[in-house]
């Protein structure tokens, strides 16, 4: 069964077909600029030349309807029809307390999404636009929505819960949901697959480390705690976010700055993170890491206190879940960031942890950065969103 997988932003549409029987992707690309002067469709079926048009895309239905085209290009497409798709697996943000698993879309499943609208008013949207513009063009096809949030759902009321008034969770839901959930899901596994144990018999701590960023403990092969809250902005440092802060910090700079709560939140998501520790030499880790080996104080100041940060999380978890197996770096920085992962690891004595110089400087691929005494496994981990929405969408369609 071919499996379409999308993935909707405010702007930008990913897409990935995968064949459900050898889990190998067929074909992929990226809607840009979705409503935007300039829009432009990538598309690279497996195993040929990447195409690049620019066209105009006024919204997601024409971004959708250009993707479907690509597919079933004559010359470069990968199906001869779309009959030949078998599903579409949306990935939905925010489902809220809604939805503990992925689930097959309805009317009343779409309902029960935008009433999460407000949790992820930059996400949820664009995902709907999405399921409707997949609706549209193919009303008989079944569509599977597949929530960030839905493999933090098994945490204890303790870890979710704020130090706020209770009503406030009772009125309005306010608690940690957590996200990057299909990431931290895909990888855990894969992690105990590797080593060669059982899911259920592990404590693992899954570090997903890219432009967003958050930490996971994971035990007994299920979600105990994670460290982005009601919203992506908690937690990690990370790219243009600032994580955990003193709420306090708020005020302080509306009053000192003359800024309103919306200007100051603008600030806290796009102008912080590392971009902004780094008095805004970047936020990309690669000139962050050619910057630390120049010896730039910006460079240096700011990868020390990301890393800090991680190996923080690392600590609290591994008290969390009174001990840990295997801690596992993944996502763009994670899979390909050898100096982040030397940083972090260089915290984890007292867990028994000593890297293994020559394997972690090994970029992109499975492997195991610690050393064979080492008393906690580390590991490099290649995530693979898509491929777990195409399995979470055949597992309920078939």
């Amino acid at each position: 069964m071919n499996i379409l997988v999308i993935n909707c932003g405010s702007s930008s549409l990913k897409f990935q077909m995968i064949n459900s029987e050898t889990e190998q992707c067929i074909a992929k690309g990226l809607c840009e600029r979705i409503g935007i002067e300039g829009s432009m469709i990538t598309y690279a079926p497996a195993g040929g030349e990447k195409e690049k048009t620019v066209t105009p895309m006024p919204d997601h239905t024409e971004a959708i309807r250009l993707v479907l085209e690509a597919l079933t290009n004559e010359k470069t497409g990968v199906v001869k029809s779309l009959d030949e798709i078998g599903a579409v697996g949306h990935r939905i943000v925010h489902g809220g307390e809604k939805f503990a698993e992925s689930t097959i879309i309805t009317d009343e499943v779409m309902a029960a999404i935008e009433e999460c609208n407000d949790l992820a008013p930059l996400h949820n949207p664009a995902n709907l636009i999405g399921i409707n513009a997949c609706k549209k063009l193919m009303p008989g096809t079944p569509m599977v929505g597949v929530f960030d949030t839905a493999f933090h759902q098994t945490m204890p009321e303790e870890a979710y819960m704020y130090g706020l008034p209770y009503e406030y969770y009772k009125n309005y839901k306010i608690r940690r949901y957590g996200f990057h959930g299909t990431s931290h899901s895909y990888v855990s596994k894969r992690a105990a697959e590797l080593l060669g144990r059982k899911y259920e018999d592990l404590k693992i701590i899954v570090c997903h480390l890219g432009n967003g960023a958050s930490v996971s403990a994971v035990k007994n092969g299920k979600c105990v705690d994670t460290s982005m809250g009601l919203t992506p902005l908690e937690g990690l440092i990370m790219g243009t976010r600032c994580g955990d802060i003193d709420p306090a910090i708020i005020e302080f700079l509306a009053h000192k700055e003359g800024k309103n709560i919306d200007e100051i939140m603008s600030v806290l998501n796009k102008k912080s993170g590392v971009l902004g520790l780094s008095d805004n030499l970047s936020s990309d880790f690669r000139d962050l890491e050619a910057g630390y080996e120049k010896n730039d104080p910006n460079a240096i100041r700011t990868l020390k206190t990301y890393c800090y940060r991680v190996a923080k999380y690392i600590g609290a978890y591994a008290a969390a879940m009174n001990g840990v197996d295997a801690i596992c770096f993944t996502a763009g920085i994670g899979e390909n960031g050898p100096l982040v992962r030397t940083l972090v690891c260089g915290y984890l004595g007292y867990l028994g942890v000593t890297l293994d110089e020559e394997a972690n400087q090994k970029k992109g691929e499975e492997v195991v950065i610690s050393t064979s005494d080492s008393t906690t496994t580390v590991l490099a981990v290649p995530t693979n969103e898509e491929l777990a929405i195409a399995r979470e969408t055949v597992r309920l369609v078939k």
